[in-house]
């Protein structure tokens, strides 16, 4: 079920749990932010992630590929 990855996502954020994560989201991850702002990499994502103080919210929509979170957008 694709959404069990977005809970499963959350859950790593809010636990802190970076490692697990990175093993959520594929290499070459788009992440469209609230504000407008399109991050690209998982690299970028995750220390923008680790260091955000906005709690995440779940996506208005998203995309896998190869099993992992490729695409991800907030409204």
């Amino acid at each position: 079920m694709p959404e069990a990855i977005i809970c499963d996502a959350m859950e790593a954020v809010r636990a802190s749990r970076w490692e697990d994560l990175k093993l959520l989201l594929h290499p070459y991850l788009h992440w469209s932010r609230r504000d407008g702002l399109t991050m690209r990499g998982r690299t970028n994502v995750l220390g923008w992630l680790a260091s955000s103080q906005v709690p995440l919210e779940p996506p208005t929509r998203f995309e896998l590929r190869d099993g992992q979170i490729y695409r991800w957008w907030s409204a």
